[in-house]
Parts: C-alpha cells; structure tokens; sequence
C-alpha cells in the first residue's frame, strides 16, 4: 500500500484490508468446492468504512492491478523486464495520469523499458516528445472499398494524419496554457488588440512618470468572452489574482456579472470598459482611446488618401462604436481598399509610436482615461 500512496495523491486515507474467512452463504461461488474466501477490502479511514475491491473505480482497481502484477513480475523476473503496456492509464482521472507518468518515469525506466500506447493527452509527457511515435492504421483500397491493410508506427513524432496528433494537439495546448496562468497575476482580455493597447498605452504612462500597469500583471487574450468561466475555473484557482476586462455588449456583460457572484469567479475582479468612458455606453477598448484618436490612428494605419479618411465630425451612429464604424466606413470604399482589420491599428501603433505620438489628437485624454484603469487593476494587487 506504500507504493499506492506514492503514486495516488488522489486520496491519502484508503488502506488495504485481506481477509481470509469461511464462505458464506451470500459469498459467489467461483469454485465448485471452495470452502474460503480470500476477499480483498479497501477502507477508508475518513469514514471507516470499506468497499468491496470491485466497487472501487476503474481508475484505482486498474492501478493497483497493475502495481500487483508489476510486484509480480518483478518477483520472477527481476528488473530486466521490457514492459509493453496497452492503452495505459484507462479510468483514470487526469491527475492520476500524470502521476502514473511521474511513476514510470521515476521507477519504471531506470531499470526497465516501458513501451505504452494511450489516447490520452495527459499520458503524454512534453518534456520528452523525441520519444513520441505515432501509430495509425494502413489502410487501402480495392474494388472501391476501403481495406485495412496493416498497422503503422511512424519514425517521428508528427504524422499527416489529424485524428492521430490530436491527443498531442492536446497536450501541449494544455502545457501551454498552464504557463500562460502560472507565471503572475492574470488579467484577461477578450482580444489580441486588447493586449497591445494597454502595453503601449501604459509604457507611454510609464515614460511620464504616471500610474502604467503594474508588471505583476500577465494579460492573456482568452477569445469570447462566454469562455472567461472556463479559463478561471480551469486555471484560475492556482493562488494568483485574475481580473478580466470586458469590452463587450450589454448581454455577455451581463452573463459574466452574474457568473461573478458565482463561487467560480468570486475571487475574480471584472471591469467595464464603459466605466471609463465619458459616454457611458457599452464599448469596446477602442471607445476608451477616443473617437478623434482613433480614427487618426486607423487612417495613418491604412494611409487613406484625404477623400477616404474617416472625418472627426462623422456623426456617430446609435448605439455604435468607433471600431464597428470604422469598418462601416471602409465598406463603403471602393472594392480595392483593403478589409479592415481590429488588430491592424493596435499592431501600427506599437510600431510606429514615436511618430504617432506627435500626430494622433486629443492623446493626452486617451492616457487619463487608461491611468485611471491601470490604477483600478494595481489596486487589485494589495487587496
């Protein structure tokens, strides 16, 4: 029972129990005379109560089989064992996995070769992806039917086939979102614009000795904003602050305020874009840099002659934003101007910041406005 609670940190209260008795009348007969029954028993010594090992899950009767058998195995054989191993780890709970991992690669490989073929993502360790082989059916054709032919086992790790590198797809979409949330405090954008506007915004803030974003802050775009749940309940829970600013319509506002009551997202801190906006309507972080700023910026982005640049006095349409009038306007165009694109303006303007910095209007109010947010998300920090 050692070895299992090394290896399953799932539940550190389960012990084992054998029992040797007479049979019963209630006892299943497996032999014609058996007269005693071996019965193995896990407890748990929270509740002080044990199940039938059979009425465990898959997962831990899978796992403690299999460390059984490899006692076992070890016990006739010795160490010099080549273990081929089938669909590993099946019923276990992710974590699990990944600790039946740390176990082959800790205690099995010094001493043995392992060899296993899995589906699951977790079973598949990214610090080591040479060791990586796909294996895919081969299949051919014949009188216009498919045939299965033989099975293959690729010489490198990727493979043509889509279906065979999803579990690997998988893993180290995983990998790389775990790092996104572990490295600092998050703050969640819906956009990759998003990030880029308040890095440049709060670096020109930073540079007149004014309140910038503080750098404990790692911005994550994370795409719609219904997905915000997710990112928190999967990744939000590691001890770091999160906050998340919307810059999204009245309906997605509402649904995540109302997750934030939520013990999901009850730790989390969620800011409005129209909180910082003069109008007060909803808007995106565009509406935040300022109707004059902007449209300065997207016809310098996009160089427009002076007959095609989005005027200052255009009349604002109800209820609308200055990046969907901005692609409004770039649709009225003739057909040869080029599609207007949300990230385009955030990309000019890292790029371009020195000349920028003298040609776009009213910046100066642009840069109060974003001050008072950057001292809304550091104050988050000393809560």
């Amino acid at each position: 029972m050692d070895q299992i609670s090394d290896c399953w940190s799932q539940d550190r209260h389960l012990r084992v129990r054998f029992y040797l008795h007479p049979k019963r009348p209630q006892d299943p007969s497996l032999f014609n005379n058996d007269q005693w029954v071996f019965e193995t028993r896990i407890l748990d010594s929270r509740n002080d109560m044990t199940l039938n090992f059979d009425e465990r899950s898959t997962g831990f009767v899978w796992f403690f089989s299999f460390l059984v058998w490899l006692s076992q195995a070890r016990k006739n054989c010795g160490d010099n064992l080549v273990l081929l191993l089938d669909d590993v780890g099946f019923g276990l709970h992710p974590k699990a996995q990944r600790e039946l991992l740390r176990h082959i690669s800790e205690k099995l490989e010094p001493k043995s070769q392992v060899l296993y073929a899995t589906h699951s993502p977790f079973m598949v360790d990214p610090d080591n992806l040479y060791r990586l082989r796909t294996v895919e059916k081969h299949v051919g054709c014949e009188n216009g039917k498919e045939e299965y032919l033989s099975t293959k086992v690729g010489s490198q790790v990727l493979s043509t086939d889509l279906d065979t590198l999803l579990p690997l797809q998988t893993a180290l979409a995983y990998e790389i979102t775990q790092a996104l949330f572990s490295g600092g405090n998050t703050l969640l954008v819906e956009e990759p614009s998003d990030l880029l506007y308040l890095k440049w915004f709060s670096d020109r803030l930073t540079e007149r000795g004014r309140i910038g974003l503080d750098q404990a802050w790692r911005i994550t775009p994370c795409g719609d904003p219904g997905r915000i749940g997710v990112f928190i309940g999967l990744f939000g829970q590691n001890g770091k602050r999160v906050a998340v600013l919307l810059d999204s319509s009245s309906a997605e506002r509402r649904n995540i305020l109302a997750l934030k009551d939520s013990n999901l997202l009850k730790k989390c801190n969620v800011f409005c874009v129209d909180g910082y906006i003069e109008s007060g309507e909803a808007g995106d972080i565009e509406d935040l840099i300022g109707r004059d700023t902007y449209f300065a910026l997207v016809n310098a982005c996009y160089k427009l002659s002076r007959a095609h640049r989005i005027g200052r006095t255009r009349q604002p349409s109800p209820g609308g934003r200055v990046a969907q009038e901005a692609a409004e306007h770039f649709k009225a165009l003739a057909s040869d101007t080029p599609e207007f694109d949300h990230y385009a303006p955030a990309e000019y303007l890292t790029e371009n910041s020195k000349k920028l910095m003298r040609k776009l209007p009213n910046l100066d109010k642009a840069l109060d406005r974003f001050e008072k947010l950057f001292a809304h998300f550091n104050s988050c920090l000393h809560v």
